[in-house]
């Protein structure tokens, strides 16, 4: 029987069965929707790619007031889009491995001071003018700028001076960083003409498809890049990204077939999902956290018994099973998870109303806490903050939530003293405690300004011996865990779905929707 399915599914992958006839006969020999889908996708990547078509996406994370302007890349569409048509000097794999992209290769000096990274020839940008290094050049200086607006400003600081040498870029750090070319494959870093300086919104790169339109908060596309330097993406003739901030909406756009991809399924409907034949769940395991936040210097917030009360008050094994639907794992408050090189565990905190009550008390508050959410902060983030509000009343504690709509939220998050948020991690956690705890870092919503825990980043960034960094990163994460402003109850599954045409998918676990990729790696199956 499995012989004559795969016969069928080579079948459909060859276009010479529809799809709709290979699962009828699939369910007449009793095979079940997941083994069908299975070998129809182990088919089509036996096949190849097919190239042609309107490949479209259903997203969350949409604003009008997005920006194409890589430096200020925030939320889900502004970097999802920016993989289309943007490129960086190097690629992160699916196994956590640096690959070559607009740098074919690098190597560093013995004490990883200075880094060199040789420049691919031959790419063009979408406006026909070759890139240089003089682009790559200008890019990073566009970013690490004083006075850029950049959010990965804090990444670069390391940064002493940056020189061309013929057709190399090198960096020279103030102190050595092991990590340095992580940096570089960072969202921000797309590289543009003259580094973005004359119009950064512009939208041009040297990626697989040109930018053709751009409604903020609506809809964007793009058409393939005749000249494109490679042949593994862009294989649709067109991409086009249609925002869809609610859950339900989105579902039901790739149930229509109005799109053929999902990003942020809410995990409440993924067994519904897998209901349906022509529709495949893309679950994998990240780094990636929903959580709530205060700001350690906004009152009553900037008292730490306060937010230790507010620690011990949440249940993160309920809020796993209940907004999670088990699609992920339970957090401990601070933002690294056992997916990161150099993570330690440390002791689990666990729920504790009568330590909450104790921390609440001894913090002298009284009255309630207004928690912000809105449904685009995560799948179930409203969910969650009731769950919260239920968790934290056992303790004595009352917490009054405001919900938001899904349009605006983010760009007021800086705003909210208390609030639910979520990100995606990073590859190291040098890269994650410089854009996210750093005093100086523009993502630092919890304001968190430490200077131990500063001292501690640049002492562990040049730190070349592994055991060491691995302690120092254990004692900085300890440092969140007690005194920082997030309440991390859980590390949530990328969710995606796709419909029954789209090929080539791949689980990565770096990011959401194949590390941001996969309108550009996948494909349209006849």
């Amino acid at each position: 029987m499995v012989d004559e399915i795969r016969f069928l599914s080579e079948r459909v992958a060859k276009g010479k069965l529809s799809r709709r006839e290979f699962l009828g006969r699939a369910a007449a020999l009793g095979v079940s929707g997941v083994l069908a889908n299975s070998l129809l996708a182990e088919a089509a990547r036996a096949e190849g790619p097919v190239k042609g078509g309107t490949l479209k996406a259903g997203l969350n994370g949409g604003q009008a007031t997005d920006s194409l302007d890589p430096a200020l890349i925030g939320f889900d569409v502004q970097f999802i889009f920016s993989r289309q048509w943007g490129e960086q000097l190097v690629e992160l794999s699916a196994d956590q491995k640096l690959l070559p992209a607009l740098a074919e290769e690098w190597g560093a000096s013995k004490d990883a001071r200075t880094w060199t990274f040789k420049i691919r020839k031959g790419v063009q940008f979408h406006n026909g003018k070759e890139m240089t290094p003089a682009d790559v050049l200008a890019t990073m200086e566009r970013h690490s700028d004083a006075n850029s607006k950049s959010a990965v400003l804090s990444l670069l600081q390391g940064i002493d001076k940056i020189a061309l040498d013929g057709q190399n870029v090198v960096f020279t750090l103030k102190e050595g960083n092991a990590d340095f070319p992580f940096i570089m494959n960072d969202l921000h870093l797309v590289v543009q003409p003259n580094g973005g300086k004359d119009n950064p919104n512009e939208g041009i790169g040297t990626g697989p498809y040109k930018m053709t339109m751009n409604n903020p908060g609506v809809r964007l596309g793009g058409e393939k890049f005749a000249n494109y330097w490679r042949d593994d993406r862009g294989f649709a003739d067109q991409i086009e990204i249609i925002v869809i901030n609610d859950g339900t909406a989105r579902t039901s756009a790739l149930q229509s077939g109005e799109v053929h991809i999902i990003n942020r399924v809410d995990p409440k409907v993924v067994e519904l999902l897998k209901r349906f034949p022509n529709i495949t769940v893309r679950n994998v395991a990240g780094r990636s956290h929903s959580y709530f936040y205060c700001q350690c210097d906004t009152a009553p917030f900037d008292n730490n018994d306060l937010r230790l009360a507010l620690k011990y008050a949440n249940d993160r094994e309920e809020m796993v099973q209940k907004v999670l639907g088990g699609y992920g794992s339970v957090g401990n408050d601070t933002y690294v998870n056992k997916l990161y090189p150099l993570f330690t565990e440390m002791e689990q905190r666990k729920y504790d109303p009568d330590k909450a009550a104790f921390h609440y008390k001894k913090s002298g508050h009284s009255g309630s806490l207004l928690l912000h959410t809105s449904e685009v902060a995560f799948a179930g983030a409203v969910e969650a903050a009731q769950l919260y509000q239920a968790s934290a009343a056992k303790a004595g504690i009352t917490l009054e939530i405001k919900r938001h709509p899904s349009d605006g939220y983010w760009s007021e998050f800086d705003k909210y003293g208390f609030a639910t948020s979520s990100g995606a991690g990073r590859p190291t956690q040098d890269m994650f405690y410089s854009l996210m705890l750093q005093s100086k870092a523009a993502w630092n919503e919890t304001h968190f300004f430490n200077q131990k825990f500063d001292q501690m980043l640049v002492q562990a960034r040049s730190e070349l011996d592994a055991d060491n960094r691995k302690k120092l990163y254990a004692d900085m994460g300890q440092l969140v865990r007690d005194e920082g402003g997030a309440i991390i109850p859980m590390f949530s599954d990328f969710i995606d779905a796709t419909g029954p045409q789209v090929g080539g998918w791949v689980s990565d676990g770096n990011n959401q929707s194949m590390n941001g990729y996969a309108l550009s790696k996948c494909w349209l199956q006849p």
